[in-house]
């Protein structure tokens, strides 16, 4: 878990922009239907990265990044 002093980043791979959005997920062929697993995304990656889990099945909802 980040310190309050840390920033939270983007989890696209090489992406170095501060987080804005929390992308919610799970995979149901592991977790069970109420575990969710959480990407963060900047603003240019937030799309892609839903989409990316969106076509396995996974993605859940998007939620703001609240600090």
């Amino acid at each position: 878990m980040p310190s309050v002093t840390d920033e939270l980043v983007c989890s696209a791979k090489g992406c170095t922009a501060a987080a804005l959005h929390r992308i919610e997920w799970n995979n149901p062929k592991i977790h069970t239907p109420d575990r969710r697993k959480t990407w963060l995304a900047c603003e240019e990656h937030e799309q892609s990265l839903r989409r990316f889990l969106d076509a396995r099945g996974f993605y859940k909802e998007t939620l703001p990044l609240e600090g």
